[in-house]
């Protein structure tokens, strides 16, 4: 009987991250404290930019998008926000959206893996994934028990159970 697998992945879905920006924008515009701050939400190549006049609106702005990021089912581990800067009368936000498992990440992945589920489960890291493997679904189901309840940095996706 061949192995059982599954891929461990971490993509963020851009569409879904674009309706919480465009939904954003409208409650920016029709919100009265945001009114007359220059406060925007918008993408900036890879980036999301955040502006408004004063630190504590680009914060504001950062709370909002953050709702509804959340509402649109995204984890806020995908969303690597900056610390509020100044640009000439203006304060800004660079968030950037993580895609992928990094190679420290990936590596205590494993380590938990190997250190909590069952001793038949095996895995490999494959670029930005891991894959993990076993002869039982059951250990499988274990191991993704085991990385939903692990405190990790990365918000993680269980995709291609075979």
């Amino acid at each position: 009987m061949a192995d059982s697998t599954f891929d461990i992945v971490s993509k963020v879905d851009r569409m879904e991250v674009d309706n919480a920006l465009n939904q954003t924008r409208k409650e920016l515009e029709t919100r009265y404290d945001f009114k007359g701050v220059g406060a925007s939400a918008e993408w900036s190549g890879e980036k999301i930019l955040l502006k408004a006049s004063s630190e504590e609106r680009v914060k504001a702005v950062l709370d909002v998008l953050q709702s509804k990021v959340v509402k649109r089912g995204i984890s806020l581990r995908s969303l690597d926000a900056g610390a509020p800067y100044a640009s000439g009368k203006e304060f800004r936000i660079d968030i950037a959206l993580k895609q992928g498992i990094d190679q420290p990440a990936a590596k205590k992945i494993g380590q938990i893996i190997r250190e909590q589920a069952p001793k038949g489960v095996r895995s490999s890291i494959q670029g930005d994934e891991l894959r993990v493997s076993s002869k039982s679904r059951d250990e499988l189901q274990e191991v993704i028990r085991v990385l939903k309840a692990a405190d990790l940095e990365v918000d993680l996706q269980f995709v291609n159970f075979r």
